[in-house]
């Protein structure tokens, strides 16, 4: 049995009003979510017990994840998006599709498998063992409310088989081993990226303390969080700082702590300079990856320098932070026509 593109949409649009209460940790707010109150119960626990399994995901960077997928997934949001390509309601001739998702973030693949099951081809999804709970609780609860998603879903255990096409996303590292295995098939293979904001000195109160989500969202774990600030010379680099004391509290975290504890420890046995507010390490560097738990700066005195650089620098950033870029408390709040390597995979889908 085939699903139409509007029936389709419909099952998103049912798990966004469910992932907008999970999200805020409201109690079971009545079957308009979709769910009895013991499904309800159940599915919240997935949420809260994910620590347990990835100590990277607390309750708290997961409800952030699940409600940024609650705004994307909102039908308007959604409608708009998937407006600007031209969707069947049916393939006619459906194609498998198989997904190796991530584990850095919480739901990081999931993108890719929203794209495959609008499409109407089918996708074969390869977890993360680092996030291994969370897209299956949501992927079946669609299959519950449009029963005939599960023609369009198959799990991949061990060796993936059996596929048209592939999406993949890894490291640097891995993303040579998926060109050897995979590029005979039709491929997005997805490489290490990172981000970076460039300030101008004339920032806010407010833009700061959004820089400072950009840094600390998911403890810096996502290709989208900024990892290094451009500034300009004389800038006084205690006004970040300051900045990001909202999150001193992140130090108390046991996996955040090691990473700072054990780069400080390397650092200054090479008698590396820096500076350190006790949560968060800053280290003056041309480089554009800084470790979990630092932050590059950078000083500069010709920002068209700063941008000739980035333009030859692109293909391995993600985002950029700052005025005329994406807005500062932005980098983590992809829409999503924001395409991971700034690949279009609807695109890619329906060619």
């Amino acid at each position: 049995m085939n699903t139409t593109l509007e029936q389709r949409v419909k099952a998103f649009v049912q798990l966004s009003k469910l992932m907008e209460s999970l999200s805020q940790q409201s109690n079971w707010p009545g079957f308009d979510c979709g769910l009895t109150e013991d499904e309800y119960q159940s599915a919240n626990e997935v949420v809260t017990t994910q620590v347990s399994y990835n100590g990277w995901f607390t309750e708290e960077n997961t409800r952030k994840a699940i409600g940024e997928w609650a705004v994307n997934l909102n039908e308007s949001q959604l409608l708009n998006w998937i407006n600007s390509y031209s969707i069947p309601d049916y393939q006619e001739q459906p194609q498998t599709v198989a997904i190796i998702c991530a584990g850095n973030i919480p739901m990081v693949g999931f993108h890719d498998i929203l794209c495959v099951l609008l499409s109407g081809h089918k996708a074969l999804i390869k977890l993360s063992s680092d996030d291994a709970r969370l897209i299956p609780l949501f992927v079946y609860l669609l299959m519950k409310w449009e029963p005939s998603f599960k023609n369009q879903i198959i799990w991949a255990e061990g060796k993936l088989e059996n596929f048209h096409r592939i999406i993949a996303t890894g490291s640097d590292n891995t993303s040579r081993y998926f060109h050897a295995y995979f590029d005979k098939y039709p491929n997005i293979i997805r490489h290490s990226r990172t981000s970076v904001a460039i300030l101008d000195g004339s920032e806010s109160e407010e833009e700061l303390n959004g820089l400072a989500h950009d840094v600390f969202d998911y403890f810096g774990m996502g290709c989208r969080n900024v990892c290094k600030v451009f500034i300009p010379l004389g800038y006084d680099l205690n006004t970040i700082i300051k900045a990001l004391l909202p999150f001193q509290e992140v130090i108390k975290h046991n996996k955040y702590a090691n990473n700072y504890d054990y780069n400080k420890a390397v650092w200054l046995l090479n008698q590396v300079d820096l500076l350190e507010n006790g949560f968060m390490l800053f280290k003056e560097d041309q480089g554009w990856v800084a470790p979990t738990g630092s932050l590059f700066y950078e000083y500069y005195s010709d920002i068209q320098e700063v941008q000739s650089r980035i333009a030859e620098h692109q293909l391995h950033l993600q985002c950029v932070v700052g005025k005329g870029f994406i807005p500062f408390g932005q980098a983590q709040c992809p829409k999503l026509s924001d395409y991971p390597d700034n690949v279009d995979v609807m695109k890619f889908l329906l060619s």
